[in-house]
């Protein structure tokens, strides 16, 4: 009896372990995955997503198909990839932008937390803190000494409230103590123009909208807010080697699958997405870009986004920034 009830064990044992094993042995992926991605083409995000979908192609020999769904601040992608059958077909660009989105709306028709299941993240952007090329402001020392003469009078330009843009400038006015005015412009050539005439004193912006002006010396970057300098303009000291300590902004993304997908396909993801991102060619392209990639553990990844959820839900309490229906 001891002995058939040990049999019995072993073959449910057996049966439990057999999807996972099955599936690893299927050969995944045996057709083309979508990645959707919530942004139009030809953005920075975009060309990152397709400079990692191109690797992914080679390394997983499946194409690795980019589905553009821009719009709703990201929610129409990320309803899309909820909804998507949990077999590793359907990957989603998921970041920042969504967990500012679960922070700044009411309600909306997913989870991000419980609806998804990280993979890896891919990028990260730091933001460039910058003014004029003929600006009285040559560090960040003197926007907060200017800030702190005349309480309210100095303008920082920013996008749209809620964007990272916005958020990251109402972070560096709370952590910095000082009182300033954020003037939110529709569009980033909106917000250069207004830098070039000298109509708002400092802007928060990344690299990739504003690397022709630099490049032109038109406008100058006073610092970047990463935790490090940046690999592509080694000579800007960081906010926290400025001054302003504790302040740190990283835009990022990274893919995530429906929650259903097995642990098997995710492995796979993130094995493949570890391999490729430190090969020159994404290295290379993407810091010309003001991308800095790198792979994590889905693990790293959920903890992200947990922490930037409840980081960013602060920064739009502080300011007083409505929710959003």
């Amino acid at each position: 009896m001891r002995t058939i009830a040990r049999a019995a064990a072993a073959l449910l044992v057996v049966a439990i372990a057999a999807p996972a094993v099955t599936l690893a042995q299927s050969g995944y992926p045996s057709r083309p995955v979508t990645l959707i991605v919530p942004y139009g083409a030809g953005g920075v995000a975009d060309v990152g997503m397709r400079l990692l979908g191109e690797q992914l192609s080679s390394r997983l020999k499946q194409q690795f198909v980019i589905e553009n769904r821009p719009g709703a601040a990201g929610i129409v992608a990320a309803q899309t990839g909820a909804a998507a059958a949990p077999d590793g077909y359907t990957v989603l660009m998921t970041g920042n932008n969504n967990a500012i989105a679960a922070a700044l709306f009411k309600s909306l028709p997913y989870n991000v937390l419980t609806d998804f299941a990280s993979v890896s993240t891919a990028s990260f952007f730091d933001l460039l803190i910058v003014t004029g090329a003929g600006s009285p402001l040559k560090s960040v020392a003197d926007v907060v000494a200017a800030a702190r003469a005349s309480p309210g009078k100095l303008n920082i330009a920013t996008i749209n409230p809620g964007s990272t843009q916005n958020l990251a400038a109402e972070l560096f006015a709370g952590t910095a103590d000082i009182k300033a005015t954020i003037v939110p412009f529709r569009t980033s050539p909106d917000m250069a123009g207004a830098v070039l005439r000298g109509d708002v004193d400092v802007a928060f912006e990344f690299y990739a909208a504003i690397s022709g002006l630099l490049a032109d010396h038109k406008i100058v970057a006073l610092a970047s807010t990463g935790a490090a300098r940046s690999a592509y303009l080694p000579d800007v000291p960081t906010a926290i080697e400025s001054g302003i300590k504790g302040y740190e902004v990283d835009s990022w993304n990274g893919l995530s699958v429906p929650a259903a997908t097995p642990k098997a396909v995710i492995t796979t993801l993130n094995e493949a997405m570890t391999d490729v991102i430190p090969r020159p060619e994404i290295q290379t392209r993407s810091l010309q870009m003001g991308m800095a990639m790198r792979a994590s553990t889905p693990e790293a990844m959920t903890a992200r986004m947990h922490s930037d959820i409840a980081k960013w839900g602060a920064v739009i309490a502080k300011a007083g920034i409505a929710k959003r229906e």
